[in-house]
């Protein structure tokens, strides 16, 4: 119903339409030693409203963002009112994906990851100051949060964790919580995962909350032999270990998609989940 109502009344003329539009930006990092490629959406209105507030979503993988149709399921939760006014900084990558991405702390085990300590910096010293000042929006800003997919979904999860201060909620679409500090061993296949190993030696974000995907067909691999795919076993053991430091279904919210897959057509079915959780209510 209330769906129906925000519909007549747009169409009357008594609400407006925010659909979104977005601007592109190169900004050079001084951390990265190279240009970064960013996409900022935006309501329409933005500009004709200087005292409205706004979330504020930066995301990894910002190539995939028309593959997971981000702009239309803003435009299309914003003007429903199911979601507040949001803008979203989608970051690009490139072909040193493999080494921006992964955990600040350590690479892993082939060295993948060596410079993910040099993106976060990007993302939380340089990027969040220059979306700020751009877009004047240091007094406007009700929470921050940062997502993505993969290999980005496991940097997302990491930025959002060691720095709980900037960043209040987490989305992680299929999440690469195999990322190991030493090979798969038989004896014990579950051992020197390198995120479940910094939970277990940390303690509660308070405030912190974390929105967490996989799909069924996520994978075939089941390392542990277990009858459950590595996809949903490592993000079922990344909740396992925020349980122990106290968190609990208000504070984490799992989505499981029967028949999803390890691409952008999953992430893209997932995403108003995600975007609900994140800016409703």
């Amino acid at each position: 119903m209330r769906k129906i109502f925000v519909q007549i009344c747009q169409s009357l003329g008594l609400l407006p339409n925010l659909e979104v539009k977005v601007e592109h930006f190169q900004k050079y990092s001084p951390k990265l030693g190279r240009n970064v490629k960013v996409d900022v959406f935006l309501p329409k209105d933005f500009y004709l409203r200087p005292r409205a507030t706004y979330s504020l979503l930066f995301l990894n993988d910002g190539q995939d963002m028309e593959a997971v149709a981000l702009k239309e399921h803003l435009t299309t939760l914003m003007n429903n009112r199911s979601i507040c006014r949001v803008i979203a900084v989608a970051v690009y990558a490139n072909e040193r994906r493999m080494i921006e991405y992964g955990v600040a702390s350590t690479p892993d085990y082939k060295n993948r990851g060596s410079l993910a300590n040099e993106y976060t910096r990007f993302i939380t010293e340089e990027l969040v100051l220059f979306v700020k000042d751009h877009y004047n929006l240091s007094q406007r800003i009700n929470e921050m949060a940062i997502a993505g997919f993969s290999l980005g979904g496991l940097s997302a999860f990491d930025i959002a964790w060691h720095h709980a201060n900037l960043f209040h909620k987490v989305g992680v679409f299929s999440g690469s919580f195999w990322w190991r500090s030493a090979p798969s061993n038989d004896i014990d296949p579950d051992a020197d995962r390198i995120v479940p190993h910094i939970l277990q030696f940390s303690h509660k974000k308070e405030g912190l909350k974390f929105w967490l995907q996989a799909g069924t067909e996520d994978e075939k691999d089941d390392r542990n032999n277990n009858g459950v795919i590595d996809a949903i076993d490592d993000t079922l053991s990344i909740m396992t270990e925020l349980n122990k430091l106290g968190y609990n279904e208000k504070d984490i919210k799992y989505l499981e998609v029967n028949g999803g897959k390890h691409d952008t057509n999953t992430w893209r079915t997932a995403m108003p989940d995600f975007l609900s959780w994140a800016f409703g209510g």
